[in-house]
C-alpha cells in the first residue's frame, strides 16, 4: 500500500473537523470561525461560509446530501443547505463539541459540554438532554436507531432516538482515558453493530451495541484525535499526536502510514466509495491522498494465492473454483506458491505452509516452518526446501530454517524469476535480467547457465514443457520464441505483455496484449480473440488470466489450431490439440476429416469422444474387412462417403471399384429411386421392376399410399396394391384393379371381394365373384348382406344352393320375430326339426311370460308343423299326428285361458260374463287330466264361481267355491272367495235353465257340470264350440260311408238336389178397426223330407258314441251352405259338419278351421285384421 498526494492546501487556522458531501464532490472544513468548501477533484476552494462568531469545532453532512450542520464555540448550531445557504440556527448553553446526522431519519444530534439536543425538520423546538460529563464525540448506528455519545470521563452512553439511555459503557481507564473519537463500522458483513473507540489513554477499542467489548484492545502510543472507517468498513484511519495518519485493518492491525504531517492531525476522513483520504492538521494543512493497494500474489499451475484485506491470504484452485482463506493478522508483504508449498512474508517473519495431503484438489494448508526474521526483498520464490529472495541484482537461497545456502550476483537488475520445476532440492529457476540476459539457475548449483542474451530488457519469460523452446516478452511488447539448443529465433509477434506455454502441448503458446488473447500453434498463423488482462498460465484448454485484482480461468476452445493441423492432413497432431479442449462440433469435424483420410485410428478416437456409435461400427467393419485381406481403398472411401451423405461420390467410387450393386442398394435404401433408375440406365427390366416395388414399399412407409398403389400396379404387385387400397378404403381403385385382373387370378380377385365386403360394397363384391364364377361365395355374400331377393333368384337357377340360402334366411326371420315366415323358410330348406325346436322354445317363453294368446298361436303353428312333418316323413307319421292333436288341444286351452288370465289379473274385463262363464266351463271340462304349464285352476274356478253367481247358476257357483276350498288360493283372492262362499249359501241350490246347454243332435239338455267333459251325456256327440264366445254351436259332425271319397262327397253336396220345402204364407186382412195377419200352411208342406234330419232321430242306447254316417243320397240332398268341411291335409281325414240352424250363419277360418258365429268373426277380424286364432290375415289366401 502506498499513498500518493493528490493536492494540498493550507489555511491559517487549525482544522478541527471536516465532512464530505455524500456524492464525494465537495469537502466542508471547519477552519477557525469559518466553513471552507473545497472541490475534491482538484482542491479548489469554492466558497468560505461565515455564520459563526467563534471557532467551529464540528461539521456533519446529512446522508441524503440536502443539508449539512456546523457547531461552534459560540454555543450555536447552524443548518446549511447543499447550495451553501444557512437556513436555521439554534443554541446550547455551552460550546458545541460534536454534531451527527441520523443516516435514516436525518435527525441531527448536537452535543455540547453539558447536554445534547435532537433536532428534526418537522419539530419547532429542539429537545435537550443533560449530560453528566463533557461530550466529546457522537455517532449514529447504520440503521439510525441508536446514538452513541463519547464522554470526557471515559464513559460511552448509547441513547435511542428519543434521547433515552439504553446502554452505559464504563471503561476501565475511566477519566484517565477520556474518549476523543468514536465511529460505527459501516460494514454490511458484520451481523452486529461495531463501535470503534479511540481514547487518550492511547487505546483503540471495539464494542458491540450491547456494550460488550470485542476483539483485542490495541495500544497506539499516541493520543488519537480522530477515527473513521472506509466506506465498506474494511479499513480504519487514525490520526493524532503522532503527526501522521495510519491505516489499520478493521480488527485494529496497523498496516502502514498514509501521510506524515508537521503537526497534530485533528481530523481525517475517507472520500465516499473511493480510496481517497483527506487529512486536516493543527497548523491548517489540508492534504488529499490517493491510496494505491498493490497486488501481492503468486501462481503455480492451477493454484493462485493472493492478498485480501491486507492481512489475509486466499488460495484459489482455478479449476475447481475452491477457495481457502489463511488469516495472518499482520500485513502480508509477499506471497510465493510452488506445488504443495506456500510462503507468506509478514513484516517480521516468513511463514512456510504445506498441503495436508498429496491430493491434487486438497485445499487444506498447515504451517511447516516459521522464519522469524525481517527480510527485505523485491521478489520472493519458494521451492520444495528453499526460499529464494531477490534483491535487485542479487539472488539468495535460504533453507526453511533461515540459513543462507547460496547466493548469485547478476550483471543487471533482475526483472523476472520463475520456478520451472525439478527434483526437490534441485529445482531450476528461470531468470530474466534488465540487460536482456536470460539464465537458468539450479538451487543446488552455484553457477548460473546463460540460455541466451537479447538486446532488449526482459519483462516476462516461459519455457515449453519439453524445455526445448523459450518464449520472451521484452520491454517493446514483443513476444520472441527461441530454440534453446540452437539459440535460433523461431518467430516473433508484436503487442504482447505476457506469455505462457501450454503445459500439455509442446507446440502451443499464448500471449496477451492490446486487449487480445493470441494463440499460436507450431508455425501456423496466430489466432486472436478478445481478452482483458494478463496471461499468466496455459494448461490444456484453460488460460489463466489476471485482470486488475482477480484471477480467472478462461476456457478457450483449441479449434483454430486444430483446424490449422487438419488443413495440412496432420491428423495425429490435430488430435493432440483437440484433447486440450475443443467443442463437440470440432471433434466431429476432426473425426470426419480423419475418416476421409482413412486415418482410422484417429477417427476411432474422435468418434469415441463424441459417442457416435454409427461411425464406430463403420470403422470396426472396415478394420475387420482389412484383416480379412481387403485392400480396396476406393471401396472403403465409398462406404465412408455413403455414411456422410455424399451419395453420388460414393456411387462413383462403388462403380469404379466394380460394385455397382452396392450403389444400387444404397440408392434404394435411401429411397432415391430416381437416382437409382438413372444409375441403372436402360438395364435389366427385372431390376427395374424390383426398383419400382421397393419405391412403392417406401411410399407406403412414408404415408403416401396412393402413390404406392400406383407403383405396385405398374410393378405387377397386385396383391400389395389391393391390400393397401383395401386398408385405406379406396373402393374406386379396388374395382379398377378387379376389372383389369384376369378371371384366372383368383387370389387377388378374392382379396378384392373380401375388401368390398369389408367396405360395405356388396355390389362390387358380387361382380367380382361372378367374374370368378364363384357362385358359392356369391350366395354367402347375399346371405351375409341379407339380400334375400338376389339369393332366392340365384337359388332358382341353382337349386343346389337352396339349403345355404333358406337356413340362414329362416334364422334371420326368427331373430327378427317373423316366426311364420321363418317356418316357411325352414320348410323350404328342409329343416323341420329346427323349426319345431325354435317354436317350442318360443312357446315355452310365451307361457312363462303369461302371453297365453301368443302361446296358443305358437302351439297351433307347432301342430301344423307336426302335420307337415307327418306328411313328409311316413316313418314319423303316427308320432307327429299324435303331437298334432296334442298341440291343437293345448292351443285351444291357452286360447281360452288368455281371457281368464286377463280377467283375474287386470282391473277391467274385456269379455261378457256369458263368455267368461262358457270359457271357464270349457276349461274345467277339458282339464280332466294334467294341467298344462301356466294354466291356473284357481283362476279358472274363481272366474267360474263369480260368473255363475252373477248369471244365476248358483249350484255351479257353490260347487266352484267348494272346489276352491281345497286349493291353495292367492292372498288377493282369499277375502273375495270367503265372502262368496258365505253369500252363495243364501242362494237357491239350482241353476238357471237359460244357461243349460242343448245337444243339437239329440236335443238333450246337458248339465252345466258335465262329468263326461265336452260331449253330450245322452248321445255322446262331441260339442262344437265357438272359438270366441265358447258357446255350443248348432253343428253336428257326420262321416262318409265307406267308398265315398272326399272329392266325390264335395261334388255330391255341390249338386244340391231340390227338395220340397215347407211353405208358409202370411195373409193380411184389413177391417174397419183392425189389421189381421194369418199364417196358412198347406198340408203338403207339413211333412219333413230331410234325410239328414232323419239320421238324427234315434234313441241312444249304450254308453258308446255312434257317429252319423251318410250315404250318397243324403249328401246329394244337403245344401252347400249348410255344410262346413275341415279340409285337413293328409294323413288326416276331412271333417264334415252340418248346420242345423241355417239362418244362424257360422264362419269357419279357412286356415285353422276354428268355428265362429259369423257376426263375432267379422267383428274380431275388423278389430285385429286377422283371424283371432291363427292370425291369418284377411287378405291372405287359404291354406
Amino acid at each position: 500500500m502506498r499513498a500518493v498526494l493528490t493536492w494540498r492546501d493550507k489555511v491559517e487556522q487549525c482544522i478541527y473537523d471536516l465532512a464530505f458531501k455524500p456524492d464525494g464532490t465537495q469537502l466542508i472544513l471547519a477552519a477557525g470561525n469559518r466553513l471552507l468548501v473545497y472541490d475534491t477533484s482538484d482542491g479548489t476552494l469554492l466558497q468560505p461560509l461565515k455564520g459563526h462568531k467563534d471557532t467551529v469545532y464540528c461539521v456533519a453532512y446529512a446522508k441524503d446530501g440536502k443539508r449539512f450542520a456546523s457547531g461552534s464555540a459560540d454555543k450555536s448550531v447552524i443548518i446549511w443547505t447543499s447550495k451553501l445557504e444557512g437556513i436555521l440556527k439554534y443554541t446550547h448553553n455551552d460550546s458545541i463539541q460534536s454534531v451527527s446526522y441520523n443516516p435514516v431519519t436525518h435527525q441531527l444530534a448536537s452535543c455540547s459540554s453539558s447536554d445534547f439536543g435532537l433536532w428534526s425538520p418537522e419539530q419547532k423546538s429542539v429537545p435537550k438532554y443533560k449530560s453528566s460529563s463533557k461530550i466529546t464525540c457522537c455517532g449514529w448506528t447504520n440503521d439510525g436507531q441508536y446514538l452513541a455519545l463519547g464522554m470526557f470521563n471515559g464513559v460511552i452512553s448509547i441513547r435511542n432516538k428519543n434521547g433515552e439511555e439504553k446502554v452505559k459503557i464504563e471503561r476501565p481507564g475511566g477519566s484517565l482515558s477520556p474518549i476523543w473519537s468514536i465511529c460505527w463500522s459501516p460494514s454490511r458483513e458484520d451481523h452486529n453493530d461495531v463501535l470503534a473507540v479511540a481514547d487518550w489513554g492511547q487505546k483503540l477499542s471495539f464494542y458491540q451495541l450491547s456494550g460488550k467489548q470485542i476483539m483485542r484492545e490495541r495500544s497506539l502510543n499516541f493520543d488519537p484525535c480522530c477515527v473513521s472507517y472506509f466506506t465498506k468498513g474494511e479499513y480504519i484511519l487514525l490520526g493524532g499526536s503522532d503527526k501522521q495518519v495510519s491505516l489499520f485493518t478493521k480488527d485494529g492491525v496497523r498496516l502502514g502510514t498514509v501521510g506524515e504531517q508537521n503537526s497534530w492531525v485533528w481530523t481525517c476522513k475517507v472520500k465516499p466509495d473511493s480510496n481517497y483520504v483527506v487529512v486536516g492538521c493543527q497548523d491548517g494543512t489540508i492534504s488529499f491522498y490517493q491510496l494505491i493497494f498493490s497486488t501481492v500474489h503468486g501462481l503455480y499451475k492451477d493454484r493462485y494465492a493472493y492478498r485480501d484485506s491486507m492481512t489475509d491470504v486466499i488460495v484459489q484452485h482455478l479449476i475447481t473454483e475452491q477457495k481457502v482463506r489463511i488469516k495472518c493478522k499482520e500485513l502480508v508483504k509477499k506471497i510465493a506458491i510452488y506445488k504443495n508449498r506456500l510462503a507468506i512474508q509478514l513484516p517480521e517473519k516468513i511463514l512456510i505452509y504445506e498441503l495436508c495431503s498429496s491430493d491434487s484438489s486438497d485445499m487444506h494448508y498447515r504451517v511447516k516452518e516459521k522464519m522469524v526474521k525481517k527480510f527485505e526483498c523485491n521478489l520472493l520464490v519458494v521451492c520444495s526446501n528453499h526460499i529464494i529472495l531477490c534483491q535487485e541484482k542479487r539472488l539468495q537461497c535460504l533453507s526453511f530454517s533461515g540459513v543462507k545456502e547460496r547466493e548469485w550476483q547478476m550483471e543487471s537488475l533482475i526483472r523476472y524469476i520463475k520456478v520451472i520445476g525439478g527434483p526437490p532440492g534441485r529445482e531450476g529457476l528461470l531468470v530474466g535480467l534488465k540487460n536482456g540476459q536470460i539464465l537458468k539457475i539450479f538451487v543446488d548449483n552455484l553457477f548460473a547457465i546463460v540460455l541466451l542474451k537479447q538486446a532488449t530488457a526482459v519483462r516476462c519469460l516461459d519455457m515449453s514443457a519439453s524445455r526445448n523452446k523459450l518464449a520472451v516478452v521484452d520491454e517493446n511488447d514483443t513476444c520472441l520464441v527461441y530454440d534453446i539448443h540452437t539459440k535460433e529465433l523461431l518467430f516473433q509477434e508484436s503487442n504482447a505483455n505476457s506469455v505462457a506455454w501450454n503445459t500439455q502441448c509442446e507446440d502451443m503458446l499464448c500471449f496477451s496484449g492490446g486487449g487480445y488473447l493470441n494463440i499460436k500453434a507450431s508455425t501456423f498463423p496466430v489466432h486472436q480473440q478478445k481478452l482483458q488482462g494478463f496471461v499468466v498460465g496455459y494448461n490444456g484448454s484453460k488460460i489463466f488470466c489476471l485482470h486488475v485484482f482477480s484471477m480467472s480461468a478462461v476456457e478457450v476452445p483449441q479449434s483454430a489450431p486444430m483446424y490449422q493441423y487438419l488443413d495440412r492432413k496432420m491428423f495425429k497432431e490435430a488430435y493432440q490439440i483437440a484433447c486440450l479442449g475443443v467443442t463437440d462440433t470440432d471433434w466431429r469435424e476432426l473425426a470426419m476429416e480423419a475418416l476421409e483420410g482413412l486415418e482410422f485410428e484417429t477417427a476411432k478416437k474422435a468418434f469415441t469422444r463424441v459417442q457416435d456409435l454409427r461411425y464406430l461400427e463403420l470403422i470396426n467393419s472396415i478394420e475387420e474387412r482389412k484383416k480379412r485381406g481387403e485392400t480396396n481403398n476406393d471401396l472403403f472411401l465409398a462406404d465412408v462417403f455413403s455414411y456422410q451423405g455424399k451419395f453420388h461420390e460414393a456411387a462413383k467410387l462403388y462403380k469404379r471399384s466394380g460394385h455397382e450393386n452396392l450403389a444400387l442398394d444404397m440408392y434404394t435404401d435411401l429411397r432415391m429411386f430416381e437416382y437409382a433408375k438413372d444409375f441403372l440406365g436402360s438395364g435389366d427390366p427385372k431390376e427395374t421392376k424390383m426398383l419400382i416395388t421397393k419405391q412403392a414399399d417406401w411410399a407406403r412407409n412414408i404415408n403416401e399410399p396412393k402413390a404406392a398403389v400406383e407403383m405396385y400396379i405398374s410393378a405387377g404387385e397386385h396383391v400389395k396394391a389391393i391390400e393397401l387400397s383395401g386398408d385405406h378404403g379406396w373402393v374406386d381403385m379396388l374395382i379398377d384393379i378387379a376389372r383389369k385382373l384376369d378371371k384366372a387370378e383368383r387370389e387377388p380377385l378374392l382379396m378384392c371381394a373380401h375388401y368390398f365386403k369389408k367396405l360395405d360394397n356388396p355390389g362390387y363384391a358380387a361382380e367380382t365373384y361372378l367374374k370368378m364364377g364363384d357362385l358359392k361365395s356369391l350366395v354367402q355374400l347375399h346371405v351375409e348382406t341379407q339380400c334375400w331377393d338376389e339369393a332366392f333368384a340365384l337359388s332358382e337357377k341353382h337349386p343346389e344352393f337352396k339349403d345355404d340360402i333358406y337356413v340362414p334366411y329362416a334364422r334371420w326371420l326368427a331373430e327378427n320375430d317373423r316366426f311364420e315366415e321363418a317356418q316357411k323358410a325352414f320348410h323350404k330348406a328342409g329343416r323341420q326339426r329346427e323349426a319345431v325346436k325354435v317354436l317350442e322354445q318360443l312357446t315355452h317363453n310365451a307361457v312363462v311370460e303369461s302371453r297365453f294368446n301368443d302361446a296358443a298361436y305358437y302351439y297351433w303353428m307347432l301342430s301344423m308343423q307336426c302335420l307337415e312333418i307327418a306328411q313328409a316323413d311316413p316313418a314319423q307319421q303316427d308320432l307327429m299326428v299324435g303331437k298334432f292333436h296334442h298341440f291343437q288341444h293345448l292351443a285351444e286351452l291357452y286360447h281360452g285361458y288368455h281371457a281368464i288370465q286377463r280377467y283375474t289379473e287386470e282391473p277391467f274385463s274385456f269379455h261378457l260374463p256369458e263368455t267368461l262363464f262358457n270359457i271357464s266351463r270349457f276349461l274345467l271340462h277339458s282339464l280332466t287330466k294334467d294341467t298344462p304349464l301356466g294354466i291356473s285352476k284357481v283362476n279358472t274356478l274363481f272366474t267360474l264361481a263369480k260368473q255363475s253367481k252373477a248369471l244365476g247358476a248358483y249350484k255351479l257357483a257353490r260347487h266352484a267355491y267348494d272346489k276352491l276350498q281345497g286349493l291353495k288360493v292367492p292372498a288377493r283372492f282369499q277375502k273375495s272367495i270367503e265372502l262368496g262362499s258365505l253369500t252363495i249359501r243364501s242362494k237357491p241350490f239350482h241353476d238357471s235353465e237359460e244357461l243349460v246347454p242343448l245337444c243339437y243332435r239329440c236335443s238333450t239338455n246337458n248339465p252345466l257340470l258335465n262329468n263326461l267333459g265336452t260331449v253330450c251325456i245322452n248321445c255322446r256327440q262331441p260339442f262344437v264350440f265357438s272359438a270366441s264366445s265358447y258357446e255350443v254351436l248348432h253343428l253336428v259332425e257326420f262321416y262318409l260311408e265307406e267308398g265315398i271319397t272326399d272329392e266325390e262327397a264335395v261334388s255330391l253336396i255341390d249338386l244340391e238336389a231340390p227338395r220340397h220345402k215347407r211353405e208358409s204364407k202370411w195373409q193380411e186382412t184389413t177391417g174397419s178397426n183392425s189389421q189381421t195377419l194369418r199364417l196358412e200352411e198347406t198340408q203338403e208342406s207339413m211333412g219333413d223330407d230331410d234325410p239328414f234330419t232323419a239320421k238324427l232321430s234315434f234313441e241312444q242306447g249304450g254308453s258308446e258314441f255312434v257317429p252319423i254316417v251318410v250315404s250318397r243320397s243324403v249328401l246329394r240332398s244337403m245344401s252347400r251352405r249348410d255344410v262346413l268341411i275341415k279340409r285337413w291335409p293328409p294323413p288326416l281325414q276331412w271333417q264334415y259338419f252340418r248346420s242345423l240352424l241355417p239362418d244362424a250363419p257360422i264362419t269357419m277360418c279357412p286356415s285353422c278351421f276354428q268355428m265362429f258365429h259369423s257376426e263375432d268373426y267379422e267383428l274380431l277380424v275388423l278389430q285385429h285384421t286377422c283371424c283371432p286364432y291363427c292370425r291369418r290375415r284377411i287378405d291372405d289366401a287359404g291354406p
